[in-house]
């Protein structure tokens, strides 16, 4: 591996968003690892070196076991000579105050006070973690941030031109198979010409040629695709700012075999310039002989 592996730390506070901050390392690309035992590490480091297909890591270290502490010490304490890691701590705090406010309304037990009180549990846990925080390369205060700020503060600082923060999946699915239940938007386009009718058409698909220049020559197609591209344009930047790490925009049509295809492969194309997408044709080699309409 030419480039050192980027590890980042994710370790702070129980209670101050480490769950929050690993589903947006995930996000990121990273290959994300919660509360491994440090003694598992030597051997986890050896299996990247050798695969080369890992090159960005998110390291989720707590007090959940108390048994490890030491070694967790030892192991921040020699990644710095390691030139094969870049490594980074991120420490997650929050106030007393938040964190005692926080497990009463999960009502859950502090790891470090399972059969005592809570502030004993958070004042124990704080002094343990000391010596790492003060290691850490960023240390953020949760306090006063919900989840969807603390998400961007770790993309503000941890997201790369290589990252695949956020992506559109533009799918093309038949209306007689079910609709696709993790679309986002979902766009019905039997109103548009059929090809389906057509003899020449109605075994190839809205891959082929002839199909897709049938479909787009429509002025009912063109009309509906350049109203949608503005509608698309203008509403995925706001997704963006939401969070949201992906958009999945279905077209459909009644067997996901001409129409739909055509305006999922164009839609796709337009879109590519301006954003990762990836086009796929959920039903595009399934056909039910018995209805007639494509």
């Amino acid at each position: 591996m030419k480039d050192p592996l980027k590890l980042v730390v994710i370790t702070g506070m129980s209670g101050a968003g480490k769950t929050v901050a690993v589903q947006s390392f995930e996000d990121l690309g990273y290959f994300c690892i919660d509360n491994m035992p440090p003694t598992l590490l030597p051997k986890f480091w050896e299996l990247v070196r050798e695969s080369g297909k890992v090159s960005k890591v998110a390291l989720v270290i707590d007090l959940r076991s108390r048994a490890f502490y030491d070694e967790i010490i030892e192991m921040l304490n020699n990644l710095g000579s390691d030139t094969f890691i870049d490594a980074k701590i991120l420490f997650l705090d929050a106030s007393d105050a938040e964190l005692v406010a926080r497990y009463k309304e999960t009502r859950r037990s502090h790891p470090l006070a399972m059969e005592g009180r809570l502030m004993d549990g958070i004042k124990l846990e704080r002094d343990l973690l000391s010596a790492i925080r003060s290691k850490a390369q960023l240390v953020v205060d949760t306090s006063k941030l919900t989840p969807r700020q603390l998400r961007e503060e770790i993309f503000h600082n941890f997201e790369t031109s290589e990252s695949t923060a956020f992506h559109v999946e533009v799918l093309s699915f038949g209306f007689k198979y079910g609709l696709p239940i993790d679309a986002d938007i979902v766009m019905d386009v039997r109103f548009l010409p059929n090809p389906y009718y057509i003899p020449a058409l109605k075994k190839k698909t809205g891959l082929d040629q002839p199909v897709y220049d049938y479909v787009m020559k429509s002025d009912k197609t063109e009309s509906f695709y350049q109203q949608f591209m503005v509608l698309l344009k203008n509403i995925i930047p706001g997704y963006i700012a939401e969070g949201k790490s992906s958009l999945t925009i279905a077209i459909g049509c009644t067997g996901g075999q001409h129409r739909s295809v055509a305006l999922a492969k164009r839609i796709g194309d337009s879109l590519t310039p301006l954003y990762p997408v990836r086009t796929s044709h959920r039903d595009v080699k399934r056909r039910k002989e018995s209805v007639n309409r494509s």
